[in-house]
């Protein structure tokens, strides 16, 4: 089955080398299979350090990129576009270190950072990224490494939001270093069948996000987990299904999810009927 994790952005944002040593051991006593370590900044946690709490507790790990305003890949000056990169490298050797196959997120362009992309520009878009990302992606190989570019909602991105946009950028980097990160919550609102949008990737799916349609536990929603569960078996994903949700407590990261009120009776229920729920669902599946 599946390794199950959980995103610490669940209980903190950023995470340090403290966060670090309080949320490894929670985790591997309720069950979990990794943690999920996103790298907001490079050296607001240690790596090598990481290695060892990880391993201490049983503890695998996959490495998430984030993108705040200032990280682009694409339609940006080239001074950008390289730090975006050396960004990017930082996450993939985090990631070698820690033991994650992948460093997964939206690897293209600032999350909130939208305008109205024509298709003649999207073309000339996806070349430029593409051309931007293929570097990282042979990088990332050199080091054991996946990079899996995330799909994002219309209301946080205009660039990629569907798995075929996803695929185009993909197929034209043509490195087997390069795949997909579905998330249901973005799935909710732009695929129209999610179960379709599994399959449609196949084994270029490297890294799957689960939470409800409003970010709260899976299974807690209206989503069809049962065939969400289905086609990833029908696909042979045998990669983590990670818990991504954030906590309403933090001032800076509720505003950058938009997460209004508590989406769990305690970000620790959060967690553990998600994983509770998971278990039951890919089981069955």
């Amino acid at each position: 089955m599946n390794p199950i994790g959980a995103n610490t952005w669940i209980w903190i944002s950023p995470l340090t080398d403290a966060g670090m040593a309080e949320l490894v051991p929670k985790l591997a006593a309720r069950g979990f299979d990794l943690a999920e370590l996103p790298v907001e900044n490079v050296g607001d946690w240690d790596p090598a350090r990481a290695a060892e709490v990880l391993l201490k507790h049983g503890l695998g790990a996959t490495v998430c990129a984030v993108m705040p305003p200032g990280r682009e890949l694409v339609a940006a000056d080239r001074k950008t576009i390289a730090a975006t990169q050396d960004y990017l490298r930082s996450c993939v050797d985090a990631a070698a270190t820690v033991g994650s196959g992948v460093v997964a997120g939206p690897l293209y362009s600032s999350v909130g950072r939208k305008w109205r992309v024509e298709t003649a520009e999207r073309r000339k878009l996806v070349r430029e990224l593409a051309a931007n990302l293929a570097p990282l992606a042979e990088y990332a190989g050199e080091r054991g490494v996946r990079l899996a570019v995330e799909p994002l909602n219309r209301f946080e991105t205009s660039l990629i939001n569907t798995v075929d946009q996803a695929m185009e950028v993909v197929e034209a980097v043509e490195s087997s270093t390069l795949g997909v990160l579905l998330d249901t919550f973005h799935m909710n609102i732009e695929e129209r069948d999610l179960p379709a949008a599994i399959r449609s990737v196949g084994n270029r799916l490297f890294h799957f996000h689960a939470c409800a349609n409003d970010r709260g536990a899976p299974g807690a929603d209206h989503l069809g987990w049962e065939g969400i569960a289905v086609a990833l078996r029908d696909v042979g994903y045998d990669g983590a299904v990670v818990i991504e949700s954030f906590t309403a407590e933090n001032d800076a990261i509720a505003t950058a999810a938009a997460v209004w009120r508590p989406l769990a009776a305690s970000q620790d229920d959060l967690a553990a009927d998600g994983l509770a729920f998971l278990r039951s669902a890919l089981r069955d599946a």
